[in-house]
């Protein structure tokens, strides 16, 4: 059976995906971390080195902008791309400068202020907003700590524009958000379904930025439909 691959968004870990994991106990599962040098290209060749040589590819925010750079360096090892709560585009000009004040304050020592401050806000779905969620998300940022941070935040920043890579891929594919997504709003996820038109764009309800967490009951029933295309 095909190993299924999964990176998660920034300052996260396997945590962010819940119980995806557990749900495909009959799949190889694979953790990867976007945490090697301080370029999406430099994460996602350092995670193709340790990757199975052909894999199912899920990447959630960040873990999806590193599965397109993943995509374009080596798409003849991705059997088929799920792209969740993600963007293609570079990143844009007025996020550019906002992460040069939040790397400020990171350098500083405030890791913890710039998350509660700047990030979490942003995460959840006002309408189902959960504490424990939060929480997790807080714990997961603080354990990588202020250099994971910082790399992340330069690779985010100076990241190339991908959707090349994605209109070259004709392999069963998945584009899925959560309906409330503010970081990756649904026209990222329409473009993205554009581009590869044999996807299937999934709009998760009661959801935002982490519906592996928020909503997880339809996220997994997405995932196992496109697993089994």
């Amino acid at each position: 059976m095909i190993p299924l691959l999964l990176i998660p968004g920034m300052m996260c870990d396997a945590r962010m995906w819940g119980e995806v994991a557990s749900m495909f106990a009959e799949q190889p599962v694979h953790h990867a971390l976007p945490v090697e040098g301080s370029t999406t290209s430099a994460m996602a060749s350092a995670i193709l080195r340790d990757a199975p040589p052909r894999f199912a590819l899920a990447g959630l925010s960040m873990g999806g902008i590193v599965a397109m750079e993943m995509l374009n360096q080596a798409p003849e090892r991705i059997e088929r791309l799920a792209l969740l709560d993600t963007n293609p585009r570079a990143e844009a000009d007025h996020v550019k400068r906002r992460r040069a004040a939040q790397i400020e304050r990171v350098t500083s020592g405030d890791l913890a202020g710039v998350l509660r401050d700047e990030m979490k806000p942003h995460y959840l779905s006002p309408r189902a907003s959960d504490p424990s969620i939060l929480a997790l998300c807080m714990q997961m940022a603080l354990d990588l700590g202020p250099e994971i941070f910082i790399r992340q935040s330069l690779a985010l920043r100076d990241r190339l524009d991908r959707q090349g890579a994605l209109a070259r891929f004709h392999q069963p594919a998945l584009v899925l958000t959560g309906e409330d997504d503010r970081l990756c709003p649904l026209d990222r996820h329409e473009l993205m379904h554009a581009l590869m038109p044999q996807s299937r764009l999934v709009i998760v309800p009661d959801a935002g930025h982490l519906p592996t967490l928020e909503n997880p009951t339809p996220t997994i029933a997405a995932l196992r439909r496109w697993l089994e295309e």
